[in-house]
């Protein structure tokens, strides 16, 4: 194993070793704690920029249905309830106004399906409640992802309960990131495991009465970015800046990891051979809530415009992993694919320029200034069970390193 395939596991392993890597919890402060220490450990001098948010506590968040409780966690961009919950008759999202969320499939069948069942008798439906949505999201959703979107944008519904479906060969709860975690809008949308799916679909063919709760509190809390600066050569020069989060639902080691051990590797070449110009390194907090980190740190920091950044998204570590690239422009985008090719790393997919793109990369869009971006895909995405060392492919995460090396060197 090289040197550099080495420290990019001691670096994932590290990661790994924080339980939480929640926004504004006690894993999120260790993280930078720990990230910290890394950045001392080359002589650069980490700097913390801490920023204010109101954090949800999840008090009580179930689906009732006839005695049969099942947990969830609500969609922390979504609308939420006391204690008591809400009462009504579930419906699939979008039966009734052309956009089912599981088109050709017979109501008829699961209705006489669900008749048969003990206990038909308690779960029929009763009048004057309101209704209760059945939809699902996540990569293999398909129209139902839409379908759900749509319907909390409506005033359809006075709650919706939301299968996970993010990949097929993984079952459990993987979440949805809350992009409005500021300004939530909708009804209550309470987020729950693959394995209710049949469950839910045949009580919501029945319509039967249920109450959902999504009793959330909220505590003042402290969200934190760790960045430092490798002075160049010529502090006339504009400075690259590389972004990367180190924030996420849970630990979510191939999602986030790897983005950290190549931000990390970066960082280590350029303390020991200075650039041309000052590089930039920043690792947000608040990735999964909108990207409040990002938001903050430019908002609160005079700096310079860059003359180009450098993200390294979610997933390009994970096994099986397709890389998309995204940049802002044509000589970025070929300069970018070839160094990924030159490496063993070839890209799968391409954001079209122009096209907002995704990650962080959007708010450098938003900008207005060029840029360079990383991701790819990940059967674990937003899972638990994202840990290393099994959802992580080292070699070609060792390939990407050294082609984001080669880029980096040419920005710089």
């Amino acid at each position: 194993m090289s040197d550099l395939a080495k420290q990019i596991a001691a670096d994932m392993a590290g990661w790994d070793a924080i339980d939480d890597h929640r926004t504004g919890t006690a894993g999120d402060r260790q993280t930078s704690d720990w990230l910290s220490g890394r950045v001392e450990s080359t002589g650069l001098v980490p700097r913390r920029d801490d920023f204010p948010l109101s954090r949800w506590v999840l008090e009580h968040c179930v689906l009732d249905v006839d005695g049969t409780v099942v947990e969830g966690v609500p969609l922390f961009d979504g609308g939420t309830t006391g204690p008591e919950g809400v009462v009504g008759d579930l419906g699939l999202v979008g039966e009734g106004s052309g956009r089912s969320a599981w088109l050709g499939r017979r109501r008829s069948r699961r209705t006489a399906a669900a008749k048969r069942r003990p206990g038909y008798g308690a779960l029929v439906r009763s009048r004057g409640k309101p209704r209760i949505g059945v939809g699902a999201f996540g990569n293999a959703a398909g129209e139902a992802t839409g379908a759900l979107a749509a319907a909390r944008r409506s005033d359809e519904y006075g709650a919706i309960v939301a299968v996970s479906r993010m990949d097929t060969r993984v079952t459990g709860l993987a979440l949805q990131n809350a992009d409005r975690f500021n300004e939530p809008f909708g009804p209550p949308v309470l987020q729950v495991a693959t394995e209710y799916e049949e469950w839910l679909q045949n009580a919501a063919a029945i319509g039967a009465s249920a109450r959902l709760t999504a009793h959330v509190t909220r505590e003042t809390a402290t969200g934190s970015n760790v960045f430092c600066r490798v002075p160049g050569r010529d502090p006339a020069l504009e400075p690259l800046t590389v972004v990367t989060p180190k924030s996420a639902w849970w630990v979510c080691t191939a999602e986030r990891g790897g983005g950290i051990a190549v931000w990390l590797a970066l960082l280590r070449y350029f303390a020991a051979s200075q650039p041309a110009r000052d590089v930039v390194f920043i690792a947000t907090s608040g990735h999964e809530l909108g990207h409040l980190g990002l938001e903050h740190f430019l908002a609160t920091k005079v700096t310079p415009r860059s003359h180009a950044w450098i993200h390294l998204g979610a997933n390009f570590a994970a096994v099986d992993s397709r890389i998309r690239l995204q940049a802002s422009d044509r000589e970025f985008m070929d300069m970018a694919e070839g160094a990924l090719s030159a490496h063993g790393a070839p890209v799968s997919t391409r954001t079209p320029l122009g096209e907002r793109p995704g990650g962080e990369a959007r708010n450098i869009y938003d900008l207005g200034e060029r840029y360079v971006s990383l991701l790819g895909s990940n059967r674990w995405f937003h899972h638990p069970d994202d840990r290393w060392p099994t959802t992580i492919d080292l070699d070609n995460t060792e390939r990407v390193a050294h082609a984001v090396l080669a880029i980096a060197t040419r920005l710089a």
